[in-house]
């Protein structure tokens, strides 16, 4: 929103630009990179899907493209998904580019603070600006580059209508104003991929002998058969003997050890020790939990119930068991097995930012991995089930996202670095980690959907609502002759519901599916059909999605 006060303030004098260096030697390990930097400079419309290597300063790498670029008389627009990327990237732009050049714009800065950084954006003031998802539509003047970094992120996605996505604005934005575009991360999407296919963008790759040499070792459970003789329950152990060799090993040699847990909390999941028949809430039916060790009974994640004398509606059987084990449990566990080493945990409220380069072990939820002094010396990558198994269409490209972000962390093989998954070595995904292979994986996603017809091989609207109004809806709207009605489908777990509906009311979703060049058509007949029905006043509201991140 506006700022009086700000907006009646002169615009500050701002002192002459001074172009510095740019060491662009960096770039020389991925094919063309020079070459694509010499592009930028030039004003070209150059665009690449840069994969980083393993253990690479990514903000730094991001801010020598921005820099070339204003040094070339224009601006560049950098987005990453949270504000601790918005640090880390503004830091080392500082480093190129005047400060009275850069500009942060973040949801947590104060509404005059965050005005007057807009303002100085919207005059032309600004050349060199970083954001989150909502700084995609920045009015920057003179547009010569936009970034996105980790376009796999959810944050990335707005929750609210019309529900854009940073990436999908951030391209149409380079292809109006024909300016350069970089998608860059660890891993890789099948929608960045599906860029590279069309020749819309290159690859931005460093050779296989370089990828090697970075990367660190990774093993997977079933990798040695000798350990798998003397240590016959490896298989099923949560933390087998390979991983807890590794940290040994890493320990030793005086480095940290990361350990990435994908739930956070003490026990997240319960279930009955007897039958396994998961344990839910006698009032509300949702999934009890174990909040700490010391907690009385089990408690209702969903309405806080407690309930102390827990006991199995199928079998009776007071006996319970962890499904899942949280951060903090995982913690204890690393805990006892190694005594005398300090365990840091970081996730939820308590992110950790950076941990020095001395033996610790870290345990972490995805995404809240500190940054080590140094790099880690191993990274165990703990319940790979949990996030291969997930019922959801990106689960195995969020997966390997993950993992990457974390064994990026790790120093490479020379320096003894070490990732243990504890996952079967036969799936693609642990296959696509052991070779470090994030575009390999994308291709191989991107291929999967097109047999089955899901995004971004096809276009897909979600229509969620009360079944009356979404049949209303597409009833109402003159879809194309090929689009192809699914449904109804429950929404998504974890899916907000439509605004307006109440929430006893049963929600369910439809699908409409067109081909890629169907997709303008498709969304011009369902934004007409959505204002005939808002006219009417006469059905409850209907929420539509073009390519929803979760489709059900």
């Amino acid at each position: 929103p506006r700022h009086a006060t700000v907006e009646k303030q002169p615009p500050p004098e701002l002192p002459p630009f001074v172009a510095r260096d740019v060491d662009a030697g960096a770039w020389q390990q991925y094919g063309r990179g020079e070459q694509f930097l010499e592009a930028l400079a030039e004003g070209r419309a150059a665009r690449a899907v840069w994969q980083a290597l393993p253990g690479e300063d990514w903000a730094r790498r991001l801010s020598e493209a921005a820099a070339v670029v204003v040094n070339a008389g224009r601006s560049a627009l950098l987005i990453v998904p949270d504000q601790r990327d918005v640090d880390a990237l503004y830091a080392a732009a500082l480093t190129l580019v005047d400060e009275s050049r850069v500009v942060a714009l973040s949801a947590g800065l104060g509404p005059s603070q965050r005005y007057r950084r807009w303002l100085s954006v919207l005059r032309g003031q600004a050349r060199l600006v970083i954001g989150t998802r909502s700084a995609v539509f920045a009015p920057v003047a003179d547009l010569g580059l936009i970034v996105v970094w980790d376009d796999g992120d959810d944050s990335l996605a707005e929750p609210r209508a019309p529900y854009p996505h940073a990436r999908e604005v951030a391209m149409l934005r380079a292809h109006q104003l024909r300016c350069g575009a970089v998608i860059g991360g660890f891993a890789r999407t099948a929608e960045a991929q599906a860029l590279v296919r069309s020749k819309w963008a290159h690859d931005l790759v460093a050779g296989r002998s370089v990828v090697r040499a970075r990367a660190p070792r990774v093993v997977a459970l079933d990798d040695d058969a000798h350990t798998h003789e003397r240590d016959a329950a490896a298989r099923t152990a949560r933390l087998p003997s390979m991983a807890l060799g590794a940290a040994r090993a890493a320990l030793s040699a005086g480095r940290p050890v990361l350990v990435q847990v994908p739930r956070r909390g003490y026990v997240p999941a319960l279930a009955c020790g007897k039958c396994r028949t998961i344990a839910r809430c006698r009032h509300c039916t949702g999934p009890l939990s174990l909040p700490d060790r010391d907690t009385v009974g089990a408690v209702c994640r969903w309405c806080g119930r407690q309930d102390i004398a827990l006991r199995c509606g199928r079998c009776g059987s007071d006996a319970v068991r962890a499904v899942v084990v949280g951060a903090r449990r995982t913690a204890e566990e690393l805990g006892r097995a190694f005594p005398g080493v300090p365990v840091v945990t970081s996730g939820g409220d308590a992110v950790v930012t950076e941990v020095p380069a001395r033996p610790a072990v870290v345990v972490a939820t995805p995404g809240a991995e500190p940054r080590a002094d140094g790099g880690y010396g191993a990274a165990l990558l703990l319940d790979g089930w949990a996030l291969l198994g997930r019922q959801d269409l990106r689960a195995a490209e969020d997966t390997l996202r993950r993992w990457m972000s974390a064994a990026a962390m790790v120093v490479d093989r020379a320096a003894g670095g070490t990732v243990a998954v504890v996952a079967e070595s036969s799936i693609p995904t642990v296959q696509a980690l052991v070779r470090w292979d994030p575009v390999g994986h994308a291709e191989a996603e991107l291929d999967g959907r097109a047999e089955v017809g899901l995004p971004p091989a096809v276009h897909l609207a979600a229509v969620d609502g009360v079944p009356e109004a979404a049949d209303a809806l597409l009833e109402a709207a003159a879809l194309p002759p090929d689009a192809e009605v699914l449904g109804p489908v429950d929404l998504p777990f974890g899916a907000r519901r439509p605004p307006g509906v109440d929430p006893g009311v049963p929600v369910h979703r439809m699908l409409v599916r067109v081909s890629r060049d169907r997709g303008l058509v498709l969304a011009a007949a369902l934004r007409r059909a959505t204002g005939v029905l808002s006219a009417r006043h006469d059905q409850t509201p209907v929420r539509v999605q073009i390519d929803p991140l979760h489709i059900g």
